[in-house]
């Protein structure tokens, strides 16, 4: 079962960087093998969402539960879909120069062991793909980083 984790500093603000992470349906926009999005639930701090990930001919949907706990935390649970299990988080923890440390994890199962068997092949480049995805996206939004994040999303 694959595990990640990392911390990484970017010099965005923790604000900042929360909002990117919390806008699921955005994802098909800048993240890789995400096809489509959509989130089809929220109650309070709590939404759930649907994503259809794919590479070449393999599709996959899942439903997750997302606890986004302003400004700090963003927790996802599995729901259903092709996997035994699925647990992610972001922590997102502002530095004192108003910088942010992210702390992300991940560990998930397939219940299909082909699956399981060919993420296995390439598990880390993908995951580091996409966190480097989300820095990129970053980027994008809130401009090259500098030595003083703005506070502004």
């Amino acid at each position: 079962m694959p595990i990640h984790a990392e911390k990484r500093k970017l010099l965005y603000s923790a604000e900042q960087l929360f909002d990117l992470v919390a806008q699921v349906d955005l994802y098909p926009q800048f993240l890789p093998w995400c096809l489509a999005s959509r989130i089809t639930k929220r109650e309070g701090d709590i939404f759930y969402a649907d994503l259809v990930i794919g590479y070449k001919m393999v599709r996959e949907r899942f439903s997750s539960k997302v606890t986004a706990l302003r400004p700090d935390h963003i927790h996802v649970e599995y729901i259903k879909g092709p996997m035994k299990h699925l647990s992610n988080h972001w922590r997102f923890i502002e530095e004192p120069d108003g910088s942010c440390t992210i702390d992300f994890f991940v560990d998930f199962e397939f219940k299909n062991a082909f699956f399981q068997n060919l993420i296995g092949l390439f598990f880390e480049k993908a995951v580091t793909k996409m966190v480097g995805a989300f820095e990129a996206r970053a980027k994008d939004l809130y401009g090259p980083q500098t030595d003083s994040p703005s506070k502004s999303a």
